[in-house]
């Protein structure tokens, strides 16, 4: 199970940076998400045909980070992660739909398909609890 304070802050953006490799060549995209922590999941939408997805056909592991934009450095907090993307299908699917347009509503509009990170690795800074303090969570 994550740690509270890991999902908490997770729960509280809207926003993550995906990071993606295709033959050593990274790429970063944005996208808006939820969480489901009972499957340890990010999950959002985008097209097969974006760069971020079609990279993934070959490599599924992803890197990304969640962060909160502040210049006050006693109030500093982000995510980095690790995980491996899948594209939801059944009951998952269902599930996450849900979930996504109770949050996103607009999103019926959008012909996209939904995906997932199962995440395996994540690394939280919060100064909150002191300058450079490292909250780790990874999947056993």
């Amino acid at each position: 199970m994550i740690e509270k304070r890991i999902t908490e802050f997770i729960n509280e953006h809207h926003v993550l940076t995906l990071a993606v490799s295709h033959n050593n060549i990274p790429y970063c995209a944005n996208c808006f998400y939820i969480f489901s922590d009972e499957d340890n999941m990010l999950i959002f939408t985008s097209d097969k045909d974006t760069r971020h997805i079609s990279d993934t056909k070959n490599n599924k592991n992803v890197a990304g980070s969640i962060v909160l934009e502040t210049k006050q450095v006693g109030k500093i907090q982000g995510i980095q992660f690790n995980g491996e993307i899948i594209e939801l299908e059944g009951d998952l699917l269902k599930k996450a739909n849900r979930k996504y347009l109770k949050k996103y509503p607009y999103a019926i509009l959008a012909k996209t398909n939904m995906w997932g990170v199962k995440l395996n690795y994540i690394k939280m800074t919060d100064n909150r609890l002191g300058f450079g303090k490292k909250l780790i969570w990874e999947q056993k």
